[in-house]
């Protein structure tokens, strides 16, 4: 038998991330060499090495960084689909969805009421606001059904639909020698350091720091360009309006951001070929949810009203 279990699956994933077999022992609360014989018998069944262990280091084979990958989605949906039976045996259902401050583009009040004024049939909505990463982690670990997402993110095992896009502006301290200009390029910007965000992929980085391909036309992200230096970590809206106000770095926000954050230490500047922000609502690819189905469509919907409505501020896509 070849089929592996949860337990050993966390086993697995504890030492491929801390690299060393101690650690993730005391990680998980037991011995280590229980854990040790835990991984071997893996490798054995698997008829494959998972791990270079030397007497200095533990690395992951090419094997190991498969398994790893896909340990970690599998884990999640046996987590994700207990916390969604608890849920839906629950007395009084809701549809949870989660949202990020400002990841809405002010959306998400007129889709409430209209989801809400779509029938006593559907359940009720509860929202849970989120930091950074926070809700697209709780799609796929069960604690919501749906959530309001901005571009990029990983859409592993989710189904998402673009509701619009806006323009992003350059976040500058107000007294930065090109805050008075009325209109940017990002080569303007070339060597000036900008925020990294904690836990981003190489993807999100390149978007953050505006070296995603928007300017050149390219289809891919790329590193940016050597020598540019590194901003502070951040982990919110706030904490990198601070740090560029305190001339630290320079940033970028997408316009709907700017105008709930305006500030006389901070100046925002258009930025001609940079890439735009996507406002997206996403759900788990599994879901068959009828709540989640009129959630998405509804939202759909308001998000073609608003452009409809205000076609100079956003761009509503099919």
């Amino acid at each position: 038998m070849n089929e592996l279990e949860v337990r050993e699956l966390r086993y697995f994933i504890a030492v491929a991330e801390e690299l060393n077999f101690s650690r993730a022992a005391e990680r998980l609360g037991m011995a280590q060499p229980p854990l040790s014989k835990a991984i071997a018998q893996m490798e054995s069944r698997l008829r494959v090495r998972l791990l270079e262990r030397t007497t200095r280091q533990v690395s992951l084979t090419d094997a190991g960084r498969v398994l790893l990958d896909q340990a970690r989605i599998a884990v999640d949906a046996v987590h994700a689909a207990a916390r969604r039976a608890r849920r839906a045996g629950q007395s009084t259902p809701r549809l949870v969805v989660a949202v990020k401050p400002g990841g809405d583009a002010g959306l998400l009040g007129e889709i409430l009421a209209a989801y809400r004024g779509a029938g006593s049939h559907l359940p009720p909505p509860e929202v849970v606001v989120g930091g950074s990463g926070e809700p697209i982690a709780m799609l796929r670990d069960g604690r919501a059904d749906v959530a309001l997402l901005r571009s990029p993110f990983d859409g592993q095992g989710l189904d998402s639909q673009t509701l619009l896009v806006e323009p992003r502006l350059a976040v500058l301290p107000a007294a930065h020698r090109l805050a008075g200009r009325r209109r940017l390029r990002l080569t303007d910007l070339a060597g000036e350091p900008v925020p990294r965000w904690k836990g981003a992929a190489p993807s999100s980085t390149a978007y953050y720091t505006g070296y995603d391909g928007a300017e050149a036309g390219a289809g891919s992200p790329g590193p940016a360009p050597a020598g540019t230096p590194e901003g502070p970590l951040v982990s919110s809206v706030e904490q990198l309006l601070e740090v560029v106000a305190l001339g630290q770095a320079v940033a970028f926000l997408a316009r709907s951001t700017t105008e709930r954050y305006q500030r006389p230490d901070i100046a925002y500047r258009p930025v001609a070929g940079l890439s735009p922000s996507a406002v997206v609502v996403a759900w788990p690819e599994t879901s068959r949810s009828a709540a989640v189905a009129a959630f998405v469509r509804i939202a759909h919907d308001v998000a073609q009203d608003v452009a409809d409505r205000q076609p100079d501020r956003t761009t509503a896509l099919a």
